[in-house]
């Protein structure tokens, strides 16, 4: 561990707003369920590099979340998730999953710090650098959970140039149904990392051997983001993550000094 001398800039102390807590970084709603994480993963706060606040969000797991079609009960307690964390003193707020894209309007609506509901807020980025005649691929847990709903409520204009592939419901990627397929998962969610790095570079490779026109990859879930530098090295192409999305939203919050000479 490196430890660094006091920032002698920081001299002078003043409440902020009605804070509770200082020198915090990103707040992230997680869904009461209970599954792990591999380093990398949002829900496993050891590989971050800047400080990680966690606020379950009451009663909500991932079946109300992805399989329940009315979102209306999950609304309150998301709310109240995003409240807490911003009195906390965090100075963005995120999601653990990319299917939380639903909520971002509420949310960012109810604080006042930048709210990041959902590595899918990329896309319109994303699709302005690689230009219209190419596709953002987004590769998401399940297809049939990813409406035009949580693509609008992001910013992503349907029918614009990307393509959705469902890593579990189209490309069979098992491993990642034992940890968030409340129908089939084990009473103790597990995976084994080889596997489930096979699955996605498999499902990645997959799909933009059948879809030429990829410029792109966004990873939807937080799940995935442990093997994107692995994804990256097989498609040699641009690989946007939960873990892009979180290192922008920390930069912007909280802005770094720049050292060098002339």
């Amino acid at each position: 561990m490196q430890y660094q001398n006091r920032d002698a800039g920081i001299n002078h102390m003043v409440t902020r707003k009605a804070h509770t807590c200082y020198g915090m970084g990103i707040g992230i709603m997680i869904l009461d369920d209970i599954y792990p994480g591999f380093p990398g993963d949002v829900r496993n706060a050891s590989a971050f590099p800047y400080p990680i606040q966690y606020e379950i969000v009451d009663g909500i797991d991932i079946k109300q979340l992805l399989w329940h079609e009315d979102k209306s009960p999950c609304l309150d307690p998301i709310l109240t998730a995003a409240k807490k964390l911003e009195k906390m003193g965090c100075r963005a707020i995120a999601a653990e999953c990319g299917y939380f894209a639903f909520f971002q309007p509420a949310v960012a609506a109810c604080v006042d710090v930048p709210v990041f509901m959902s590595s899918l807020l990329q896309v319109p980025f994303i699709q302005q650098t690689i230009g219209s005649k190419k596709d953002v691929g987004i590769v998401c847990y399940q297809k049939q959970f990813l409406t035009d709903t949580h693509l609008a409520n992001v910013g992503i204009r349907p029918g614009s140039n990307y393509l959705i592939a469902g890593a579990s419901d189209e490309y069979n990627c098992t491993e990642l149904d034992r940890l968030w397929n409340w129908e089939v998962r084990p009473d103790k969610p597990e995976a084994v990392y080889e596997i489930q790095e096979k699955q996605m570079v498999d499902t990645c490779v997959a799909f933009c051997k059948n879809h030429p026109t990829i410029g792109a990859i966004m990873l939807e879930c937080t799940g995935m983001q442990p093997f994107a530098r692995a994804i990256q090295h097989r498609i040699d192409l641009p690989v946007f993550s939960w873990g892009t999305l979180l290192d922008y939203a920390y930069s912007v919050v909280v802005h770094r000094d720049y050292y060098g000479h002339i």
